[in-house]
């Protein structure tokens, strides 16, 4: 059985910290990891495998010997392997952004849009965020507010706790704050367009680029959508992906079957998958139709597949 053990692709943004290498021992010589592209095909940072007869190789590259019925039914209808997985360690807060939808996306960027996903992993107390805005505003108020520097004045700001989950459609601007570690399954995109950095200097000594224009064109000028009424252990559901989160204690069973393939990261804890072992931060992938896969350990553990 050809489940995947995975090395993540590793991002040293300026907005990063260092808890990905301190508490999730991921082994990097930068300095801060803001970013774990723990499951990506993207060529921005693909991850590779690190188990078995695809030992050494790219994620792509496996996946392309494993055939597309390694992807199931749903994951082959896209044109691309479908979905990015990250850890993400916020020390200082993100830029106010936003992500296309798909259409917009792959005529502007080739690319796909990006509707994601939240899973508050830890946070620093009294730690906030911004999703969508507090009511439904007109494109010229959007505008104004980002030439005058008032923008987060009509942003949804949100405080955040451990635990919780947030669902963000392409089209909802938002800006992840600092202190906050989160686990993000997103559509397989890189593509983001900021309105704010907060006059921030990159690396190289300038202001990052902005990108207003385009994201006049593609936000969503009102509330944010909230997803309610989820099955007990569901975190997430759309037609880019279904996100579950597992609490293993002792043992578990799941069924990987012709629809999907699926994946599993490990939040806190340790985990046997078949005779693979994953640690804290760790992930793997599990092709379709492999049947009942068995799953033993102590381990907060999310489980994707589309």
């Amino acid at each position: 059985m050809n489940i995947l053990k995975l090395k993540p692709a590793l991002k040293d943004y300026l907005w990063g910290g260092t808890r990905l290498k301190t508490e999730f021992k991921m082994e990097s010589d930068l300095s801060k990891v803001a970013e774990a592209w723990v499951l990506s095909t993207h060529k921005d940072g693909p991850s590779v495998v690190e188990n078995g007869v695809f030992k050494g190789k790219t994620f792509n590259q496996a996946l392309e010997l494993l055939g597309k019925e390694a992807l199931g039914e749903k994951g082959g209808a896209f044109e691309f392997f479908p979905i990015l997985i990250k850890l993400i360690d916020a020390k200082d807060k993100l830029s106010v952004q936003v992500h296309p939808e798909d259409e917009y996306a792959l005529k502007t960027e080739g690319e796909y849009g990006k509707t994601e996903m939240w899973y508050i992993v830890d946070c620093e107390e009294g730690a906030t965020l911004y999703f969508g805005f507090k009511e439904e505003i007109s494109k010229e108020e959007f505008r104004r507010r980002i030439e005058d520097n008032t923008l987060t004045e009509v942003l949804n700001s949100v405080p955040v706790k451990k635990g919780d989950v947030f669902f963000i459609e392409a089209g909802t601007i938002h800006a992840i704050g600092s202190g906050i570690l989160i686990a993000e399954i997103q559509q397989n995109s890189n593509t983001t367009y900021r309105v704010s950095d907060y006059g921030r200097l990159g690396a190289d000594g300038k202001p990052r680029p902005l990108h207003i224009e385009k994201a006049l064109e593609v936000t969503k000028l009102k509330k944010p959508s909230v997803q309610e009424n989820l099955p007990s252990g569901v975190l997430a559901c759309c037609k880019y992906f279904n996100v579950k989160l597992h609490n293993v204690d002792g043992g578990l069973a799941v069924k990987v079957g012709k629809e999907s393939f699926s994946s599993l990261l490990v939040l806190e804890g340790e985990i046997t998958v078949e005779d693979v072992v994953l640690k804290k931060g760790e992930c793997c992938f599990i092709p379709a139709n492999s049947g009942e896969i068995k799953i033993t350990g102590k381990a907060n553990v999310i489980e994707s597949r589309v």
